[in-house]
């Protein structure tokens, strides 16, 4: 089949935050499976794509809150409330006027759509015209702003993420209404889009760019930290579960376990003596291999998250909260699973000790990446079926 992938952010070379692991992902099994994919839509100022031959470019643009000035964020909110839209639609909107439609128009005929997220297509209701759609449910985003209404710093915030929330919800029930097919990333969400999707809606399980483990890894001499974390921690869902970690889980750990927090951080965050801000890192998994462990902190927030997905594929050691294992029935042995800031705390010191002991907790992730392929590349064959009719 010959597809579009729109999507906010065309893969690159190296994807930095969960959202880019994921659409690199998906539109490599796309084309692992044969079709002929254009990616079309935007790239962060200086990126260039991971396939220039295979992508149209819009624009360069930042759309993400922490990384534009005041200015830019209240033309946002104006746009949003003159055009009726969320503003993570109307920035889009504002980038891709004039732009995005024609684009598909000239670029195509295509086969079908694949609507990476509902952003896009609900700053751009005319997309479900042009050809068939499947659409990529990335998380459940009214939920996702109804949780960052609940944990904004103020009541501005919390009126404007409840609009948000409000709005979103709408422009999901009319896409999963409108598209041939729906992908989640997580069964949980599949299920909380509802009845009406049950029968044209499938599951993605998704891997990273992650080496497998080299055979050096997890040598004494190559680790840094006894505990990591990574994320992109300036998106608000991420903040809470890092805010977690250091206000509630760090102070109960003894001041000779050395924690690493990989990633973008708020500028205003403080963290304790015995954490370390190392900041954005060349290789998520070489940072992940340097530390003795992993912590899995997430406490708000939708999907799948994709720092699981990277721990369990590289093998490595973690405790995690149980919504950091959304999307998984089936845990390795080596998670351990914890919800409070005491038992978090025991078990991170009890799995550190243990392997400074010479316990060997890692393990080898090669079946569980060979499952996520396969499952994979079946959700993918599944809703392009749908797609042909």
């Amino acid at each position: 089949m010959r597809l579009a992938f729109l999507t906010s952010l065309i893969p690159v070379a190296r994807p930095d935050t969960g959202f880019e692991i994921a659409n690199a992902a998906i539109l490599s099994a796309l084309r692992d499976a044969g079709h002929e994919v254009t990616a079309i839509g935007f790239v962060r100022p200086g990126e260039v794509p991971a396939a220039p031959d295979q992508a149209v470019v819009l624009a360069e643009i930042d759309i993400e809150n922490a990384a534009v000035p005041a200015g830019k964020r209240l033309q946002w909110l104006a746009a949003a409330f003159r055009f009726g839209l969320p503003v993570a639609c109307a920035k889009l909107r504002l980038a891709g006027a004039g732009r995005l439609l024609e684009a598909v128009r000239a670029h195509g005929p295509f086969d079908a759509l694949v609507l990476n997220s509902v952003m896009l297509p609900g700053a751009f209701p005319e997309l479900l015209g042009l050809a068939p759609c499947v659409l990529v449910a990335h998380n459940i985003e009214h939920a996702s702003a109804r949780q960052n209404a609940r944990n904004a710093g103020n009541v501005l915030l919390r009126r404007l993420f409840a609009r948000e929330a409000r709005l979103l919800e709408a422009i999901e029930r009319r896409l999963c209404r409108q598209a041939r097919f729906v992908w989640t990333l997580a069964e949980e969400d599949r299920a909380a889009l509802g009845a009406e999707i049950a029968g044209k809606s499938a599951v993605l399980p998704l891997v990273s760019g992650a080496a497998q483990p080299a055979s050096d890894a997890g040598r004494e001499e190559s680790i840094r930290f006894d505990v990591g974390l990574i994320g992109t921690w300036t998106w608000l869902p991420n903040r809470v579960g890092l805010a977690w970690f250091l206000d509630e889980v760090s102070p109960l750990l003894p001041q000779d376990i050395r924690v690493a927090v990989a990633g973008r951080v708020p500028p205003d965050l403080q963290a304790p003596g015995n954490v370390t801000l190392v900041g954005r890192v060349p290789a998520a998994d070489l940072f992940l291999r340097s530390c003795r462990m992993v912590a899995l902190s997430s406490r708000a927030g939708t999907g799948v998250q994709l720092k699981t997905i990277e721990t369990m594929q590289l093998g490595l050691p973690a405790v995690a909260t149980a919504l950091s294992c959304r999307g998984f029935t089936a845990l390795p042995e080596n998670f351990t699973l914890a919800d409070s800031p005491a038992d978090f705390a025991r078990a991170l010191v009890e799995r550190v000790a243990q392997i400074r002991e010479g316990a060997a907790q890692r393990l080898d992730g090669a079946a569980f990446l060979a499952r996520q392929r396969a499952a994979l590349a079946a959700g993918i064959a599944q809703g392009l079926a749908a797609a042909r009719g």
